[in-house]
């Protein structure tokens, strides 16, 4: 199981000092080892048992001397100084999860009783969870954005370089495609179908499946990969793909790396600001709107199911925000006693 020094010591706390049921201690730790697993992942840190104990006898009164006193990254040290933004990116990874209202607010109450532990023993330099609020229960899905939305938001990036061609190539596939953010940064390069205008997506649950892609997305990625492939700075790491043992991602970062999920909030941020669009628009947002232009055009709820990768019908019909006129003229259209003769 994922733990480290300090997270341990926070479970003893629940345990001996809080008297916490073993049930809600045991729900606790679940969530705290899924924060860790996600940092990991996000930092490309690797846990070594060795250098968080380090870490974590290095803390002090102020948690931020915790900075530069160590000899290699650690998530100890990420915890310790995490700010409001990097909880926000933990927050938005696990609400494409699919989980329930009640159990993301289980999860921010741990993190809130976490951080509170943390800042008063002075473990850490500052409390970012004092500015995250907890979402209502019935929390509702984002609102789809327009066409005319999307169009601006996809022209956005300045493709005439590398990373601007990259993040064109990132939104157009989102859109066209209506995948997770989790499951853009999964992809490799191997995953793309040309000749089909299809990819492979690996999806919750290990889940696989084949998704279109459109005419506007396969043209920004074939022009992405190819600047890629000549560029002075990414054309070795293009070169040397068949002879890697491991896939080469498909969407690198500026570092030749897979590019990761907070990243590409971070990019969609920088371009809703650019053209001016609502700041709380996200990559989930893009998956909805997807949906939602689709049913609205037409396409069939099983249809959709598939491309979301939805196990279950129910789950896609929440996606419909379909209007009192849509389906009154689709009554119209297919009863036949719906109009006077």
């Amino acid at each position: 199981m994922t733990t480290i020094p300090i997270t341990q010591h926070f479970s003893e706390y629940l345990t001996d000092e809080r008297h916490f049921s073993p049930y809600t201690a045991r729900c606790y730790g679940a969530d705290l080892r899924q924060f860790i697993e996600y940092l990991c992942e996000d930092t490309g840190v690797s846990i070594d048992p060795e250098a968080e104990q380090h870490a974590f006898n290095s803390c002090t009164k102020n948690g931020s001397d915790i900075v530069g006193k160590i000899d290699r990254p650690t998530i100890t040290n990420t915890i310790c100084t995490a700010d409001a933004d990097l909880i926000r990116g933990f927050l938005g990874f696990l609400s494409e999860q699919s989980y329930s209202p009640a159990t993301m607010a289980r999860k921010i109450a741990t993190l809130r009783s976490f951080y509170k532990w943390g800042n008063r023993l002075g473990y850490t330099a500052t409390n970012p969870m004092t500015l995250i609020r907890t979402p209502r229960q019935s929390k509702r899905l984002p609102k789809a954005i327009t066409i005319e939305q999307i169009e601006q938001l996809l022209a956005a990036p300045n493709d005439a370089d590398v990373l601007g061609r990259r993040d064109r190539a990132m939104l157009e596939t989102l859109y066209s495609t209506g995948i997770r953010v989790s499951e853009l940064v999964g992809l490799n390069h191997d995953d793309l179908d040309f000749e089909n205008e299809a990819m492979h997506v690996r999806g919750k649950g290990r889940k696989e499946r084949i998704v279109p892609l459109g005419s506007h997305a396969l043209g920004a990625v074939r022009r992405y990969i190819e600047l890629m492939a000549s560029d002075i700075k990414f054309a070795p790491i293009w070169a040397a793909r068949d002879a890697g043992e491991d896939p080469l991602p498909l969407f690198l970062n500026k570092h030749g790396k897979r590019l990761s999920s907070r990243s590409v909030r971070r990019k969609l941020d920088k371009y809703l600001r650019a053209v001016g669009l609502d700041p709380s628009i996200s990559p989930h947002t893009l998956r909805h709107s997807f949906a939602t232009h689709l049913l609205d055009n037409g396409a069939d709820l099983r249809s959709v199911q598939e491309l979301l990768g939805h196990q279950s019908l129910s789950t896609t019909q929440v996606y419909t925000h379909l209007s009192t006129a849509r389906v009154e003229d689709a009554y119209k259209d297919a009863h036949p006693r719906a109009e006077a003769g």
